[in-house]
């Protein structure tokens, strides 16, 4: 049976990170080893993530460089055959998310899976902002501005330990860059779950102010240059991109 590892990273999050570890306990599948990565943080979600202890593979709570620092950490500690993400903000869509991860990953040609996401009311998981419709893949899609929600990206640990994991130069899409290097650098076979998987409570760090967007779309456009995929017209389309999210309906 495949063993998926999923990692929450955390740091003062003591009022969902509950919710995001019982909805990892909640799935149907049972080869999961959860590992929670938490900042240091002083609000509580420590004494939250306490309870948890005796169900969870693994528990750290250190300073660390930021969010990609952290994750880093879990993708070093974890023992699962595939690595994944639920960041301390976020659901799962429901209790077979993971069931259908394993089942794509039955094929041992398969690198990596992803599936659609939803952004949610930050107080209403139940109310959805904006629809994130994958699609499937192929090379020339990364020239249009394409990637994959990261929360869904579940990729072999092998492929980490050959690639490499994230670059903690970037501060904000350290993500994007992991995606690119594995699809267009590292060639990986991955293959698209055409469901939702992932509830994301909406006002993460990408998205809080205008000042982060610009900082994000000059590292962006750093990774884009770095792994030779397209230029600022791949930056303006891949931006562009997301208006559609909020107008698409599942």
């Amino acid at each position: 049976m495949i063993k998926i590892s999923v990692v929450t990273a955390v740091y003062n999050r003591h009022k969902t990170v509950g919710q995001a570890i019982e909805s990892v306990l909640g799935q149907s599948y049972q080869a999961i080893e959860i590992i929670a990565i938490d900042g240091a943080s002083t609000d509580g979600t420590l004494a939250t993530l306490e309870l948890y202890r005796p169900r969870l593979g693994l528990l750290i709570s250190e300073r660390d460089q930021g969010i990609y620092d952290a994750l880093n950490k879990g993708i070093k500690h974890a023992t699962g055959d595939v690595v994944g993400f639920l960041h301390a903000d976020d659901i799962f869509e429901d209790s077979e998310v993971l069931a259908k991860v394993a089942a794509a990953f039955q094929d041992p040609t398969i690198d990596a899976v992803y599936g659609d996401l939803v952004y949610v009311r930050h107080d209403d998981i139940s109310h959805v902002i904006r629809y994130w419709k994958s699609g499937h893949y192929d090379n020339a899609a990364l020239f249009r501005g394409w990637m994959p929600p990261h929360p869904t990206f579940y990729v072999r640990r092998s492929i980490y330990e050959r690639l490499g994991g994230f670059d903690t130069r970037y501060r904000i899409a350290a993500d994007y860059d992991t995606i690119l290097r594995f699809l267009a650098v590292g060639k990986i076979h991955a293959v698209y779950i055409p469901e939702v998987l992932v509830r994301m409570r909406a006002g993460g760090v990408s998205n809080r102010s205008l000042k982060t967007i610009i900082s994000k779309s000059i590292e962006d456009f750093d990774i884009l240059k770095r792994n030779q995929v397209g230029g600022i017209i791949t930056l303006f389309k891949k931006n562009f991109s997301k208006l559609s999210q909020f107008f698409r309906h599942e």
